[in-house]
């Protein structure tokens, strides 16, 4: 079972579903119905086991289609302008035009 990590404690992992944007994987992308375990700082000491949920639906997008509906529902309170800067800061070399997985998860436990 892969991790999914999550460098923050977002409000949205406290519902039963959820949504995260991710990165396309270069060795073996997520994928629809795949169950995964959900870590918070899943590289550090403080590492903490959230729980396993499983992936049901997988949407491709590219950052610039983002809506602010979907940022603040994300965490970014401020919406899309603000989640893009996090994305762009957080991720050296990555344009708005840059591909990205929507990931809809439901906690399976």
């Amino acid at each position: 079972m892969r991790i999914l990590g999550f460098s923050k404690k977002w409000g949205k992992l406290g519902l039963s579903e959820f949504t995260t944007f991710r990165l396309p994987r270069k060795d073996a992308d997520w994928f629809e119905e795949e169950v995964v375990q959900i870590v918070y700082k899943p590289r550090s000491k403080e590492r903490e086991k959230l729980g396993i949920a499983k992936i049901i639906d997988k949407e491709s997008r590219i950052i610039s289609s983002i809506t602010s509906l979907e940022a603040i529902a994300d965490g970014f309170s401020e919406g899309r302008v603000e989640m893009w800067r996090w994305l762009l800061e957080t991720h050296k070399g990555i344009t708005l035009e840059t591909p990205i997985d929507k990931l809809t998860l439901r906690w399976v436990k």
